[in-house]
């Protein structure tokens, strides 16, 4: 059996402070009496009835749903421990306090006190109870929310993955009228960077490292097209090669690059994607030496001037999907010419 000794302190303590105000109550309607008993008696009931149901029902078949008995076992299980926990903690605070609760003289109060145990006891059980099953409950929705967010992002791939399929066909049909033999390496490397990607696992997460491997595969692949027009470097700590990130999320910004940048330039240039942390924050660059953007409002509002509109958009909203409100993505010309695009994500490495 397992028990979360946190939990039970802190179940201990919520019960203690329920136990307070039951003596608080009792005091207030009955000012004569002196306010150490209330307390005593309170405290050792409730306390006991407590040690009672919290560590009892871990002896019987519990329901996953609340980890209490199911059924009618339930109600017999808290009625046998409210009643064995009112003859312990009567007993035990009568031992404090040098009385008998169990005279003729005290039997009005015996009374009163076995009906404020009964409807404290209930109430006090059935809001623990309640609160277990609501923690069950919203345990089940956030995991419900991970497995939609994890579908929406497998299917935000399946788009990417033939967008970019079918740009590098129409470069591999342009490049077939004009350079054979480059048409037959570039569809050599199309075939190994397929199969490396058809035997990659199908995860909605992977390694940056991994992601830059891909990235690698990918602007190789465009060499072979481009020549000496396509340079490029990537940067990756390795400190940071094991953090992970959704698949595909930097591929379409240097297709974006490559497009719009590059390709309208005769001289072509360079890309660069960069991988840094600072301050507990994962920041992913892709910047090119190409033609810029090609208005001067290329701010945070809108990062589809350079793009067609759909490889942009689908980053943002895989970075909405995965990360909420705690990603970032901006794009800003490049010095001295060319254009930057900024993802900012929370960084979270586990040490090894």
């Amino acid at each position: 059996m397992s028990i979360d000794w946190i939990d039970k302190l802190r179940v201990c303590l919520q019960t203690t402070a329920f136990c307070l105000v039951i003596a608080a109550i009792q005091f207030a309607f009955r000012p004569n009496v002196e306010y150490i008993f209330p307390l005593v008696y309170s405290l050792s009931i409730g306390l006991s009835t407590w040690a009672l149901v919290d560590f009892g029902r871990h002896l019987f078949a519990s329901s996953i749903e609340t980890g209490w008995p199911k059924g009618t076992m339930l109600v017999i299980f808290i009625v046998a421990c409210i009643v064995a926990g009112y003859l312990l903690g009567t007993l035990a605070a009568d031992s404090l306090l040098g009385r008998s609760s169990w005279n003729a003289q005290a039997l009005p109060q015996l009374r009163y006190s076995i009906l404020v145990t009964l409807l404290a006891g209930v109430a006090i059980t059935f809001y623990f109870y309640s609160k277990s099953k609501g923690s069950y409950l919203e345990a089940q929705m956030a995991q419900a929310k991970t497995h939609a967010s994890e579908a929406k992002l497998k299917l935000l791939e399946t788009q990417i993955e033939p967008h970019m399929l079918f740009n590098t066909l129409a470069n591999l049909r342009a490049l077939i009228t004009t350079d054979p033999t480059a048409a037959v390496q570039m569809l050599d490397r199309k075939n190994d960077y397929l199969r490396a990607t058809l035997s990659a696992s199908r995860a909605t997460m992977h390694p940056l490292q991994t992601e830059f491997d891909r990235l690698g595969d990918y602007l190789e692949l465009m060499a072979v097209r481009m020549g000496p027009r396509l340079t490029f470097n990537l940067v990756l700590p390795p400190q940071l090669a094991s953090h992970a990130v959704p698949t595909l999320l930097l591929q379409p910004l240097v297709e974006n690059s490559i497009k719009h940048g590059l390709e309208p330039c005769l001289r072509g240039g360079s890309i660069t994607v960069r991988a840094s942390q600072a301050a507990g924050v994962l920041t992913l660059e892709v910047s090119d030496t190409g033609a810029g953007v090609k208005t001067s409002a290329a701010s945070n509002a809108d990062c589809g001037k350079t793009d067609d509109g759909f490889g942009m958009a689908q980053v943002r909203e895989r970075l909405a999907t995965a990360y909420g409100n705690q990603a970032t993505l901006t794009i800003a010309p490049n010095a001295p010419t060319g254009t930057c695009v900024t993802i900012t994500l929370p960084l979270k490495i586990k040490p090894e």
